[in-house]
Formats: structure tokens, sequence, C-alpha cells
């Protein structure tokens, strides 16, 4: 990455040579921080494989604008295929277990009338030993076989009408569940075409016919062409400078002719390790007509401006911040502001009227 500093611009001021006297000047100066970045489109996005296969039927091109919704590319997954299919067979016999025709409950329901009829008859026959012990006719042992009997065949009626309804719950439990993993199969299945999720222009496209692709890899970026932000590197030592709203003097590496202004419009909070720097975005107070994604470029970040500061050049400032003034025999100590690679702002010490002299050797 290339490493950030602090620019100062001092405008009109007059250059010196080492050797001779000189006075400080008055003029207006911008404190500026440097930083290095790219052009990015705004709402950039990634579209990835969502499962393995071999990259068919690619229909796009960079450059291209591309539609939410549309399919771009598809990817040959036969195993979510053959999943999906196998899920719909498997929901039509679910839907036929709970019908009436299903095998088990008409056995059931067999069942059921037969032991209805078994229970009919042995109550009728409880109910005649019944009589006839009450007018002291018949053996008491008959009567309650008779009775035991009855009771036994109601007992198994009973257990035979609750198994139908257990078996009929768990079909209906178990065509809930292959429901369930036919949506699922549909939504796995569907990972094999590749969908455009937002409207926008391809600005990379990574993977082409017949490439092997795995769940995760990048198959084309996407972005918003109409919406184009400068991304900044801004060194760790600069950042406390810079706040929303300054003035950036952006200049493209395709047209280093051309100055264009825009505004820090955002300044992400987390250290980026990968350019061990600060990341700043920043908007064009005027649009960019035809810019490419990714064109490096460099920029300079207002972040302070004085009218009418008085300058001296920094060679004349020694150790202490003292300078030699003419007629003194000793240096004088002066209060510094804005301090560059060449200029140093001066706010006490001298004035425009101290005639100053060079450094000695």
């Amino acid at each position: 990455m290339k490493k950030t500093a602090i620019i100062l611009v001092v405008l009109f001021l007059s250059s010196c040579s080492d050797n001779q006297e000189i006075k400080p000047i008055r003029q207006d100066i911008k404190e500026l921080v440097f930083a290095s970045g790219q052009l990015e489109w705004d709402d950039s996005y990634n579209l990835t494989a969502q499962t393995d296969g071999v990259l068919q039927k690619v229909t796009f091109e960079v450059g291209q604008t591309v539609t939410k919704g549309t399919v771009i590319a598809t990817i040959d997954n036969q195993v979510n295929q053959i999943n999906a299919e196998t899920a719909q067979e498997q929901l039509v016999i679910s839907n036929e277990n709970v019908t009436v025709n299903a095998p088990a409950l008409q056995q059931l329901e067999q069942n059921i009338l037969f032991a209805e009829s078994k229970y009919l008859q042995d109550k009728k026959q409880a109910e005649r030993y019944e009589r006839l012990q009450q007018n002291n006719i018949g053996s008491k042992v008959e009567y309650e076989n008779t009775q035991l009997t009855a009771k036994n065949s109601l007992a198994n009626l009973k257990a035979l009408k609750k198994q139908y309804a257990q078996v009929l719950q768990q079909a209906k439990q178990q065509q809930i569940v292959t429901k369930a993993q036919l949506k699922n199969n549909q939504v796995i299945k569907g990972y094999n075409s590749i969908l455009v999720t937002e409207n926008g222009t391809v600005i990379k496209k990574l993977k082409n016919n017949g490439d092997y692709v795995k769940k995760g890899d990048v198959i084309a970026t996407i972005g918003n062409q109409e919406k184009v932000e400068a991304v900044l590197n801004v060194d760790e030592n600069s950042i406390g400078k810079v706040v929303l709203g300054q003035m950036v003097y952006v200049k493209l590496n395709t047209n280093k002719d051309k100055i264009f202004n825009g505004k820090i419009t955002e300044i992400l909070s987390a250290f980026d390790l990968q350019s061990q720097s600060f990341i700043c975005k920043v908007t064009f107070d005027v649009p960019l007509a035809n810019s490419l994604f990714g064109t490096q470029l460099e920029a300079n970040i207002l972040v302070g401006e004085k009218k009418n500061a008085l300058l001296i050049p920094r060679n004349y400032v020694g150790f202490g911040n003292k300078v030699n003034v003419k007629d003194s025999d000793e240096s004088v100590i002066i209060k510094t502001g804005i301090i560059s690679t060449e200029y140093v702002e001066v706010l006490e010490g001298i004035d425009e009227n101290t005639i100053l002299l060079p450094l000695k050797p």
C-alpha cells in the first residue's frame, strides 16, 4: 500500500534560495491529507455459486446490464435434480396414505367393521344370558363368560379405532415432513440457476462455460454504474484529521490532467488489515461519466484551511523551532502551526517585517 502523508499547499508563495535573506509572507494555505485508492461502484455485490458442479449456459459479459431475477448461468448438478424428483414422488405416496384408499387404513377399516359385528353379537348373547340369570335359568359360569366375551369384544373395537386414528395421524405427520423435504430440495435445485439479485452492470466475469465451481466461488461481480464512488486508503497517522463532509480533490490515473471534486461520505470504523489503512469513501460532486471500475487514483483530502497565514520556508527553522534573525546574536524561538516538508506556519515569535537568515551549516 502506498503510504499516505500530510501535504501542505501554499498558494502563490515565492521560492527562496538557501543563502538569501528573506521575510515571512502572508498567504492562504490549505492542509491536505494524501491518500491512494480506486474507483468503485456503489451497491456492488458478488454472484456466488450456491452448489458444486459444472458451469453452463453463461450468457453474460463484462459491461452488460443485467436485470434482477434473470438467470445468467446454470450449474450442472444432477444430485440436486434427482433429490427434488425423489421428494416429489415421495409426496405423492404420502398424500395417498392420508386418504381412505390408503392400504393400511383400508385394512384397519375392515378390521373395525368385523370387530363391530362381533361386539354386537357378543353383546346380544350377554344380554340374553343376563335375562336368564335374572330368572334363575342357566349356570352362572356361562353368564359370566358371555359378559367377559362382550367386554373383550368392546375393548378390541376401541383399540382398533384408536389404532386407526394413530395410523392416520402418523400418515399426516409424514405428509408434512415430505412436503418440507420437497420444498427444501426444490430450493436446493434452484441453486443450479445463477440468478441476478439486483439490477446492475457486470463489473467482473470470473468464471466461464465449462468451469467446475464449488459452493461459494464468485462467478461475477455486479454494481450500480450510476453511483460511482472513490474508496481511499488513509494512513493511521492521518485518519484522525479526516471527518465527514470534507472536500476531496481526486485525480484518476486514466485522466491525470483533470481534478474531480468530491466529499467524504463514509469512514469505516475498523482498520483494514489487507491494505493496512483506514477506508474512507468519497462521493463526487458531479457524477462521473463512463467510469471504469477499479481505476486507480490519488486524492487529497482538505482537512484544514487558513487565510492570510504567516509562512516561512522550513529549511529556515532549526531544532527547537529556532530561527536566525538579522541583527540578533541569539536565535529566536517561534511557535509553529501547520508544518509541511517545505513550509512552516508561524503563530508567534516573529512577524512579516522580520528578516530571517539561513541556518548555519
